[in-house]
């Protein structure tokens, strides 16, 4: 029996490992990242005929500077006739490139992009990946290149990077320079190609596969780490952008947020409860003190008007008394007196509080002790919705991949208007504004909420095609000036929901700031 309830435990163990959720990369990370991949041309050019000697990988770590390996631009160095080119993932045509540096101990090479060309830069993991992380590889592969029977006009006309899925094995490394030891698939042509992260962050650079004499051998490839390419960007001075934090998907982070409002939802029901127990303590202690009061008040009443009755009959029974020696003359201030006192009593009686005191009196004491309260049940904070705030990034609600994190300063007003100059639509989800710049392929969601201070920020990296869709939408925007009135902030916000149905699903980034006033 007991073997029979560990088996019974071991099956519901392994049952919860299975269905247990497999850390994915998200697609819309990698396609991000290959906007910065580029296929690296060495192309011969007699005058008369221009011809593809060579061509490999390549991704842009600034906006005009590409990363390569030494191996693949070598011929450059050592003929004059050769011309090298980049072509990238999306666009018209590609771009002629410069060799600018090159050290072949460690397999790699700088390009630099002429004629005024410029690509979205890539993000560099500054830290050390875990072993049996799961990695992206991106490039052009020769032998995709050869299946699809492209030609050399085909290989010079941008095309998406192709993309291959494996993981990081064993952590050895090569002994010429240090290297990742991967699974994800590369071939002739991927060499300089970036191998990724499941954040889109860049790990390595391809370099090449290990090779079998019998052809059955397991394929293992190797990328030069991101200590050898630090140092070679160091030396080259350039300055690329680096993101050490954990890459969390967007999912992750949404399942986190539901259960922090969950979590937020039950205290404050827990809140409430208790809150409503102690005014139900509150209100009893209230009535019970205000009952004691009038019963009080009413006994003394009763009481004091009893004692005036008594004094009244006293005073008229000692006039009569009086009276009688005087041969029935009845003084006046014995009447007087006696009715005086009578009248007192009366009043007396007549003025003792009514049973009813006791509910108004009880909600008078409440009154009096209650704090003020939001809408919520709780007593209200010492808030400022306007003014100069300081927002700070909360590490724990947010997703950041290639941004900065800096603290934001913002001036809200109560109609919308930040920093004084822009205006934001008001929508059913709240205040927003929706960036399309010229000069990068991203689209970002500036929001803010008052009620909680909180600004969000959610970057989406798209592609060229669904920015020039985008573009065209704002261009048809026309924003209100500040302080234009809420029917004016609505209608701007109703016209932004144009743009927000050309985005993903997803953000590829989501910062949430928490705000203060500034000090």
């Amino acid at each position: 029996m007991r073997v029979a309830k560990q088996i019974t435990a071991l099956l519901a163990l392994l049952l919860l490992a299975l269905s247990a959720p497999i850390a994915l990369a998200d697609p819309a990370d990698i396609s991000a990242a290959s906007r910065s991949v580029v296929r690296v041309v060495i192309i011969q050019n007699d005058g008369d005929r221009a011809s593809l000697i060579t061509h490999g990988s390549g991704f842009a770590v600034t906006p005009n500077l590409i990363v390569t390996n030494a191996h693949v631009v070598e011929q450059l160095r050592r003929d004059d006739t050769l011309i090298a080119g980049v072509v990238p993932a999306e666009g018209r045509n590609g771009y002629p490139a410069r060799l600018i540096a090159y050290s072949p101990a460690n397999d790699l090479a700088l390009l630099r992009i002429e004629g005024g060309g410029t690509l979205t830069p890539i993000t560099l993991f500054p830290g050390a990946p875990d072993d049996g992380a799961e990695v992206y590889a991106l490039g052009y592969p020769g032998n995709v290149d050869l299946a699809q029977g492209l030609s050399m006009a085909d290989l010079v006309t941008p095309q998406e990077a192709v993309k291959t899925r494996g993981y990081l094995s064993g952590g050895r490394s090569s002994r010429s320079f240090d290297t990742l030891l991967h699974t994800a698939p590369i071939g002739s042509g991927n060499s300089g190609g970036p191998l990724l992260d499941t954040c889109g962050r860049v790990l390595g650079i391809n370099s090449f596969g290990t090779v079998s004499d019998n052809g059955t051998d397991s394929a293992f490839y190797f990328a030069i780490s991101m200590r050898e390419l630090a140092a070679f960007l160091k030396r080259a001075k350039v300055e690329p952008h680096v993101s050490g934090l954990p890459c969390r998907s967007i999912a992750d982070l949404d399942r986190a947020e539901s259960e922090r409002a969950a979590g937020e939802q039950a205290r404050r029901a827990a809140q409430t409860e208790a809150q409503a127990e102690q005014r139900r303590m509150s209100t009893d202690k209230a009535r019970r003190e205000a009952e004691l009061a009038v019963f009080s008040e009413r006994d003394n009443g009763l009481a004091l008007a009893a004692l005036l009755l008594v004094g009244a009959l006293a005073a008229g029974g000692w006039g009569m008394v009086q009276a009688s020696k005087n041969r029935g003359r009845f003084e006046r201030k014995y009447i007087f007196g006696a009715g005086t006192l009578l009248l007192a009593a009366v009043v007396t009686w007549f003025l003792r509080p009514p049973l009813s005191a006791i509910e108004s009196r009880a909600k008078d004491a409440l009154a009096q002790g209650a704090p003020e309260t939001s809408a919520s049940g709780s007593a209200s904070p010492a808030k400022s919705d306007n003014g100069s705030l300081l927002c700070v990034l909360d590490p724990q609600r947010s997703r950041v991949t290639v941004s900065e994190i800096t603290d934001v300063p913002l001036e809200w007003s109560e109609q919308g208007c930040v920093n004084g100059k822009t205006q934001y639509g008001l929508a059913q989800d709240g205040w927003s504004r929706i960036l399309v710049p010229n000069g990068e392929e991203t689209i970002s969601v500036n929001s803010y909420d008052p009620d909680t201070q909180t600004y969000t920020v959610e970057r989406f990296l798209v592609g060229l095609e669904a920015m020039t869709k985008a573009r065209a939408e704002r261009a048809k925007l026309s924003a209100p000036a500040c302080g234009a009135g809420e029917d004016a902030a609505r209608r701007f916000g109703s016209s932004q929901q144009a743009i927000k149905a050309l985005l993903p699903p997803e953000p590829n980034e989501r910062m949430r700031y928490n705000c203060q006033v500034a000090p």
